[in-house]
């Protein structure tokens, strides 16, 4: 992919509202979508977070009720709900550190400075700030999400308006240790969706970027 063709399907995407319940993504293409989910990155790369994707027709109706109504969640041909760990535990570091030794070929001893590092930092915080520091993480992963689907030219719609306790209640994720943050429709627009042929309302770069 040049700069240009990058710079093109940034412009070309945008949050679809109507989206065509006819039209599935294909397999291969999915599964890279899923792959960039997988890659996303996270500070310390603890991955934060679980990314439920919803299939159940039925599910999703009552996922509606909890979105005001919105035909994006039971239409796109694809519903992902990004949930965050509610807490940052020693449990969950300590689990990191044994995927990054099996992974990377370190032993526990080796990694043992670096999951002190990591520890400290967790501890630092309230759990209500290591829950709003997971839920920053996670929408690192949304936009990593949405940006691969648009260089394959797949249409996304990021849903903040929906009832996060609603979903949590839906999805049975009380004691998980995991809570909704955000969802994300996935598939085809329509042709008819006015709102694909409207012009991307931007700031200028120089309003928004500075160099210092």
């Amino acid at each position: 992919m040049t700069p240009a063709e990058l710079t093109t399907a940034l412009n070309w995407r945008y949050a679809t509202k109507a989206f065509d319940p006819d039209k599935s993504v294909p397999e291969d293409a999915w599964q890279a979508l899923l792959d960039s989910l997988q890659l996303a990155p996270s500070s310390f790369g603890l991955q934060p977070w679980k990314f439920i994707v919803v299939s159940d027709p039925e599910l999703r109706q009552r996922l509606r009720g909890n979105s005001w109504g919105q035909a994006q969640v039971t239409d796109a041909d694809k519903l992902v709900v990004f949930t965050s760990r509610t807490d940052m535990t020693p449990e969950d570091i300590k689990r990191w550190i044994d995927r990054l030794s099996e992974v990377q070929g370190q032993s526990a001893e080796e990694l043992k400075g670096y999951a002190g590092i990591v520890e400290g930092f967790c501890q630092r915080m309230s759990p209500e700030a290591r829950h709003n520091w997971n839920v920053r993480q996670t929408y690192i992963a949304l936009g990593q999400f949405m940006t691969a689907a648009a260089t394959l030219k797949i249409d996304t719609c990021p849903l903040e308006g929906i009832d996060p306790s609603g979903y949590d209640h839906e999805l049975g994720l009380a004691g998980s240790g995991y809570a909704t943050c955000v969802a994300c429709s996935v598939g085809y627009r329509t042709d008819d969706d006015r709102s694909a042929s409207r012009p991307k309302a931007r700031f200028a770069k120089s309003e928004v970027i500075t160099e210092r």
